[in-house]
């Protein structure tokens, strides 16, 4: 797959794991997806760890800093959207009914950021591309595939991200229930941009943005986490003319989940 050099407006571009074990992280997805670890000096103390497969940028990865740490924030992957403009989109969150969590800051001359947090408490980042665009492989093998917030109020969430985002969303019934998919109104691929499902009854967590690795076979997938000191979460589930998926989690206790994409039909 070519390289992806940009994304549109309210497209996510980008994630990254804040870890309590920088290392063992590093060793871990190395072993299951196959990432090499390079780390960048940065300007605000501990360097940021860029990803990569097949020499391309994959994903970040950091420590989670000292002030979290003591609030009990646990290890966790974050999902980031490109907007044209930080600022412009920071200053539509309150009058949506979101927070902002963190105030836009520039990265060096990578871009400037922000992160926010919706009407039901899920925390996402906001990402105005400079010299950094974004995640370069995307959709295959030990790649990002899809972004995934779960909530327990989806309108809520969708009129937030709606009014934040400009995203349109269409809720199709699916053998779980109701599925929403967000669509970016800058997004000229023809591929959603992210989804949303609502919290399984009895399930006591706070709404959160997930990510999904593609990857060739989600059950040898599995065999890889746990070999390398992960755990499986959620059994391999087959969705019909979607693929076959399985929530996992890491040796530190950040959660992601591996999905291998259906074939399309002749």
């Amino acid at each position: 797959m070519p390289e992806r050099t940009g994304y549109a407006h309210g497209v996510p571009s980008w994630i990254d794991l804040g870890t309590n074990d920088v290392e063992g992280a590093k060793t871990f997805y190395g072993a299951i997806f196959g990432w090499e670890a390079e780390d960048v000096p940065t300007d605000q103390g501990p360097p940021y760890t860029m990803l990569r497969r097949n020499g391309k940028v994959v994903a970040g990865l950091g420590p989670i800093p000292p002030d979290q740490v003591a609030a009990g924030m646990p290890p966790m992957w974050n999902s980031y959207v490109n907007v044209d403009s930080v600022d412009d989109t920071v200053a539509k969150v309150a009058e949506a009914g979101g927070n902002v969590m963190m105030p836009a800051m520039d990265v060096m001359d990578a871009g400037r950021m922000a992160l926010v947090a919706d009407p039901t408490g899920a925390t996402i980042g906001l990402w105005q591309a400079g010299n950094h665009k974004g995640a370069e492989l995307v959709n295959e093998h030990g790649a990002l595939f899809w972004n995934e917030l779960m909530t327990d109020d989806t309108a809520a969430a969708g009129q937030f991200y709606g009014e934040v985002f400009g995203w349109t969303a269409e809720t199709t019934e699916m053998p779980n229930g109701p599925y929403t998919s967000f669509w970016a109104e800058g997004n000229v691929e023809g591929n959603a941009a992210a989804g949303m499902m609502p919290k399984p009854e009895g399930m006591e967590f706070p709404s959160y943005w997930g990510v999904y690795f593609a990857v060739d076979d989600c059950d040898a997938m599995l065999g890889a986490v746990k070999d390398n000191g992960g755990q499986v979460l959620m059994q391999p589930m087959d969705v019909p003319e979607v693929g076959r998926f399985a929530v996992v989690q890491d040796p530190q206790g950040a959660t992601f989940t591996v999905m291998t994409m259906a074939t399309p039909a002749e």
